[in-house]
């Protein structure tokens, strides 16, 4: 079992070293997301650099990430502490990709992929309050912040079983928006739908 583990966290790590914004972007023409935009490799800078479609095909391919290592190490009966382990290497891949010069992003949709597993109604939950809050405040990150800060209370009364795991999970993807949460305070972060796609 402990080879199993440390197996499917490498392969983990590995899978969210594949950084979908970059190499979507290099398919679309588009810019570097490390270096335009917010800087931030995620499916929101995309939207804003090249629309729709391609957010869309990078946040399909940033859940998966975290869907598929967990959802492989479930079905292989690894326990649920280190499942959260292996969720949080496949989102430190995405945060410092081995492929992509150990530059990343802030693995929320990775995150989100990992807690899949868990359940739809889960899910469910975190969609709507990200989508709540970006409907009433704009703010992407913010919605991010809040759904995952929820996201130990949910599991509590859906799965208990796996609250420590998502609460490891969660605050990493906190910590990761440290520098979102002091722009928000100073009342600097940009809003979703300010920029549009941007000028290239």
């Amino acid at each position: 079992m402990v080879a199993e583990i440390i197996l499917m966290v490498c392969v983990a790590y590995m899978c969210g070293s594949l950084s979908s914004a970059i190499i979507i972007c290099r398919l679309f023409g588009l810019p570097d997301p490390r270096t335009t935009g917010s800087k931030n490799p995620g499916a929101t800078n995309v939207y804003r650099l090249g629309g729709r479609f391609p957010a869309v095909l990078v946040l399909v391919g940033d859940i998966l990430k975290g869907t598929l290592p967990v959802y492989s190490s479930y079905f292989m009966d690894i326990e649920p502490l280190w499942l959260g382990f292996i969720a949080i290497a496949a989102c430190l891949g995405h945060i410092f990709p081995l492929y992509f010069g150990f530059k990343g992003g802030k693995a929320v949709a990775t995150a989100f992929g990992a807690m899949l597993p868990i359940g739809l109604d889960l899910a469910g939950l975190l969609i709507l309050t990200w989508g709540a809050i970006i409907f009433f405040w704009g703010y992407s990150s913010l919605g991010a912040i809040i759904a995952v800060g929820l996201a130990p209370l949910f599991t509590w009364f859906i799965k208990p079983l796996y609250t420590i795991p998502v609460a490891m999970l969660s605050l990493l993807i906190i910590i990761r928006h440290r520098a979102n949460i002091i722009r928000l305070l100073k009342g600097e972060e940009s809003k979703v739908w300010k920029k549009g796609k941007l000028k290239q």
